[in-house]
């Protein structure tokens, strides 16, 4: 006998769930994005038999509502930063003029058929599919709809989902999903929190002429990253005129005749300014509201699930979770794919060797780009390492003054003794590029010589390396 949870209805009392099971599957796979997907390609290549839950479109953000879209609309503003930076090569060129609508629908194009393709290849691979939301019942039975499946593992994948505020008129607020399908560029915007996606974004729309302003209520934006590379980005970037305004908590935001009113306090006084639109780019959390964990006996800290070092529920070592919903690890496309991978692995209980997190690169697709792979400074001394740190500013190196680059730094942190690279932190000079020699060095654990007596084509930015070690 299967014991009911109970769920609320939307326009009533509380009321019992029937608990007939209509399916039995080896695993079901709740998210269809990068890591849950990765997951459901192990479990079936291993012979079981899956269930692959979508509440939204098949592929998930980075596909549909994030990264890939976002990069086409970087990829317009480097074509607008070479234009700019045509007269510095002795070339004549007319003001160049964004059609912000024509790359909107542009960019749309690349999010036409991703899901349909993807729903295919799984109907393909005879993984079973289901769009609708998914919600535990029991502590192996998830509902979708009406419909009740058992699996002997499931897996959360359902990503991430911008972190509410909860201000008075933060109805008021967009997201970033919204600027990256509104045809309308707006002729001012306060982005609330200083993160990947706020500057990214924020070096698009300046490019397109947008007045731009980052509200950031800690010391600096980007607070992961190096703190140095980070000032040497902010600098670059209020000469291109983004405004940026520290330690500012925003306190409402409210709507006027001329705008939106965004109210906040620097140092305990009030302020405020007006701006055509207001995005919420805070962060993003977990996205497990509405999953019914209680019913599954999955404990949980609001939006922090308890788990092992295995990605399972301490509470319910059936449940595992992967990708962006994990509390602890860093939100990006490839690492949640390799997460799903290692955990389909586990799931079907085949060995799998835990993930490098130290050797994962990722870079902030401003112009210049930010990359960096490994430890911050900051982190390196915490853990009482000995080591080194190399900087330079590359911005008088021939290659630099080739492709008038103004802004271009490299921080790379080395070991004494081993030579191992702990870190480094690129700014500019294909900065997106190289930073995945430095991942690999860091993943076979080499010492900075293998990366200076290395070949490398030249001139290029990574003959340069040898000079940043």
């Amino acid at each position: 006998m299967i014991t009911a949870c109970y769920v609320k209805s939307n326009s009533g009392p509380k009321t019992a769930l029937p608990m007939s099971i209509v399916n039995n599957v080896d695993v079901i796979v709740i998210g269809a994005g990068n890591a849950g997907l990765a997951a459901a390609s192990v479990a079936k290549e291993a012979g079981w038999s899956v269930l692959v839950v979508e509440s939204r479109d098949a592929g998930g953000t980075c596909p549909i509502r994030g990264c890939v879209p976002k990069k086409v609309l970087v990829a317009a503003a480097e074509a607008l930063d070479v234009i700019n930076n045509a007269a510095g090569h002795g070339i004549e060129v007319s003001k160049p003029k964004l059609n912000w609508s024509a790359l909107i629908e542009r960019e749309q194009g690349f999010v036409e058929g991703v899901s349909e393709s993807i729903e295919a290849s799984l109907k393909r691979r005879e993984i079973g599919y289901v769009k609708g939301h998914a919600r535990f019942v029991d502590r192996h039975i998830v509902a979708v709809g009406d419909e009740r499946y058992e699996g002997r593992k499931i897996l959360v994948a359902t990503g991430s989902t911008p972190r509410t505020l909860a201000i008075p008129g933060a109805e008021f607020l967009i997201t970033s999903e919204h600027l990256l399908s509104s045809p309308e560029l707006p002729e001012s915007i306060v982005f609330i929190g200083g993160g990947v996606i706020a500057m990214e974004l924020a070096h698009v729309l300046v490019r397109a002429g947008t007045k731009v302003t980052i509200l950031e209520r800690g010391e600096r934006p980007l607070p992961a990253l190096d703190a140095d590379a980070v000032e040497h980005l902010v600098t670059h970037s209020e000469a291109l005129g983004i405004k940026f305004l520290r330690n500012a908590v925003l306190t409402a935001v409210t709507k006027s005749d001329a705008g939106l009113v965004v109210q906040y306090e620097q140092a305990g006084v009030s302020h405020e300014l007006i701006a055509e639109a207001v995005a919420n780019t805070s962060g993003r959390v977990a996205n497990i509201e509405g999953l019914g964990l209680d019913c599954a006996q999955v404990e949980s800290d609001g939006n922090r699930v308890m788990l092992d070092e295995q990605g399972r529920s301490t509470s319910n070592p059936s449940i595992f979770f992967a990708g962006d919903v994990l509390p602890s690890t860093p939100q990006l496309s490839p690492l949640a794919t390799r997460e799903g991978r290692v955990v389909g692995r586990q799931i079907v209980g085949l060995d799998a060797a835990p993930l490098n997190y130290m050797a994962n690169p990722s870079a902030v697709f401003t112009l210049p780009a930010l990359a960096q792979v490994g430890r911050t400074e900051a982190m390196a001394k915490s853990e009482g390492l000995d080591f080194r740190v190399v900087e330079n500013d590359m911005s008088t190196w021939r290659s630099a003054r080739t492709y008038l680059e103004k802004t271009t730094y490299a921080k790379v942190l080395i070991e004494n003794g081993s030579n191992r690279i702990l870190g480094a932190h690129l700014l500019g000079h294909g900065s997106q590029e190289t930073i995945h020699a430095f991942a690999f060095a860091i993943q076979h654990g080499l010492a900075s010589e293998s990366l200076a007596d290395a070949a490398y084509a030249y001139p290029t930015f990574h003959s340069d390396l040898k000079y940043l070690l």
